[in-house]
Parts: C-alpha cells; structure tokens; sequence
C-alpha cells in the first residue's frame, strides 16, 4: 500500500488574532486545552501516528507544554512551527531566523519532545536562508510549501476583514505557486521538501480548512472535492501529506474573535465528523504515517531544486 502522511500545524487562538492584526492576540488566549485532546482522541481512534507542528511561544506555557507533552506520549512527531509564528519569515535576517529555530528547539526540548527534524514555516513562509539554517541544524527535512495559484485570493480573503499592513501584502505568496512541485523533492541544501499536498493538475487545495469552506456550501461538494483529490493522487501516483488545524474541530463559540477565519460557522461535531471521514477516506487508500516517517520512506533519488529558486517564485 502507497503511503501517505498527516500533520498538524498546533497554531493556537492568539496566533490567528495576530495575523489578523486583532490586539486582542496581545492577552495570549488559547485554545490549545479544548483543542488538543479533541485532536488527539480522532487520531487515536483512526489509530492515526501523525506529526504536531508546535510554535515555540506555546510551548514555553503551562498549558502548550502540556500540550507537547501529551502529543509525546501518544507517540506523535513534534515538529518545529517557529517561534512567534510571523507568516512573513522571508523579511527576517538570517540571524533572526535561527533564533526562532533554536528558541522553538529548546522550548519543545523542555517540554518533553525530542529536538525536532522537521519544520513548517507559518503561512507556507520559506526563504533559502531560513533551508540552510535548518540544513546546518541537523533537521532532515521542510514541509513549508503549499503548490497552488490561489495565494493571492486567499490574501483577498484575510485582508477584507483585517487591517492592511505591509506585511500582510504578501501572505501566502503569489500565483508562480502553481508551479511548484506537488511531489516530494530535494532542496541543493541536502533538506528533504515534503509539499502540503494539493489536487494533483487543478492545484486547489485539499487540506482540512478548505474543506470546512466548502462543506460550508455543501458537505457532499467537500467529500466531492476531497474523493476526487486522492482518485488524482492514486491516479498519477501522488503521495499525499493532508494537514489540518485545531480549528477543524472547533466551534466558533470555543475560538472567540474568529469569525473570519473560513468554517468557522460550522458546529464543532460537524467538524469532528468530516475529519474522522477524511481520515477513514485517506487509510482505506494509503498507509497513513506522519511526515517524518513519509519523508523517511522516500527514495534517495528525489528530484533536487535550488533553494535560490525561491528568491523568484513569489
């Protein structure tokens, strides 16, 4: 059976806030108590090991220390997910780069993971300084890049309802996007780019906030959409890497102030309900595993892209 690998980028409710330009982000509130056993039980019962993301400001607090904690001893990969979780890393210094990196290494050291390997960068952020930062830190490889044209329309849809900032002019990147690879690859830094996976030839993704927009519309158009994405992937020999957010199986009144953010009007066991078919959808085709152990079984002849290439796809 073809393997396939889920993941999950541990954002917590003040870092949305943040990237929305709310100042309520500055008081830290969380949802990472509600969220995290809630995640924790699907994978638990799709006998799911995946990988967890975390960012490093949680996990310097009670309760995201906690979180990594339990993360750990359910056996799941802890992930480095930056410090400040800023989805605008290509204008940070190289030396600001590593600091987020070892800071968020050390803080998920202390909270009881193992240094991580993998790292996903805010936003599907990711420059060629931040891969050789990461390349001469031991880490084995990335999964910050999203292949799909639809950055800007998704910038469209944050900005209308936040403030306009010259850093949010550029979430998400821009259209050059679309051709990126939707396959595992090597960075000439020796890192190892394991792609959020999105319908293969469309380039739209498939990933769990997306499909909480368009069950939105119409929960048979988002099992649609999410069938046709793994029939391409098994068609053109794709190996999918699904990620998902805590606010897949949150509802609105459990993440105050983020009515903006899309799926938000669905109930939380609505939420909960898609997810669990997403996954039993996923192993009934794949070997489900999490990234670390995707990028593990890959062959040692992957493709190899220049790092500098990033500096021009926008």
């Amino acid at each position: 059976m073809n393997v396939a690998s889920v993941s999950l980028d541990l954002d917590n409710l003040w870092a949305y806030l943040k990237t929305h330009g709310d100042p309520e982000w500055e008081r830290m509130p969380s949802f990472l108590p509600t969220a995290t056993p809630r995640l924790l039980e699907v994978f638990a019962e799709h006998g799911l090991t995946t990988t967890v993301f975390v960012v490093g400001a949680d996990a310097v607090r009670e309760d995201g220390a906690a979180a990594v904690a339990a993360i750990s001893a359910a056996g799941h990969e802890v992930g480095n997910h930056s410090f400040g979780h800023e989805p605008w890393l290509h204008r940070y210094s190289r030396a600001e780069l590593e600091a987020e990196v070892v800071r968020t290494e050390d803080a998920l050291v202390a909270a009881g993971a193992p240094r991580p390997v993998g790292f996903r960068g805010p936003g599907y952020s990711v420059t060629p300084d931040l891969l050789d930062v990461l390349a001469e830190r031991g880490y084995r490889y990335d999964a910050s890049t999203l292949p799909t044209w639809i950055g800007p329309l998704a910038r469209f849809y944050h900005n209308r309802s936040a403030p306009s900032t010259e850093d949010s002019a550029e979430l998400f990147g821009g259209f050059a996007k679309v051709f990126a690879p939707n396959r595992a690859y090597r960075w000439d830094t020796g890192l190892v780019e394991l792609p959020v996976t999105t319908m293969p030839l469309l380039r739209v993704p498939v990933h769990g906030s997306y499909l909480l927009q368009l069950h939105q519309v119409s929960p048979a158009l988002a099992r649609g959409h999410f069938r046709a994405a793994l029939r391409l992937c098994r068609l053109l020999g794709v190996s999918p890497s699904l990620l998902l957010h805590p606010t897949d199986v949150l509802g609105a009144a459990e993440a105050p102030g983020m009515e903006f953010f899309p799926g938000m009007a669905v109930p939380a066991a609505q939420k909960v309900g898609l997810l669990g078919w997403a996954l039993g959808a996923l192993r009934r085709h794949f070997e489900v595993v999490g990234t670390g152990e995707h990028v593990a079984r890959l062959g040692a002849d992957l493709p190899v892209r220049a790092a500098r290439r990033l500096e021009r796809s926008g």
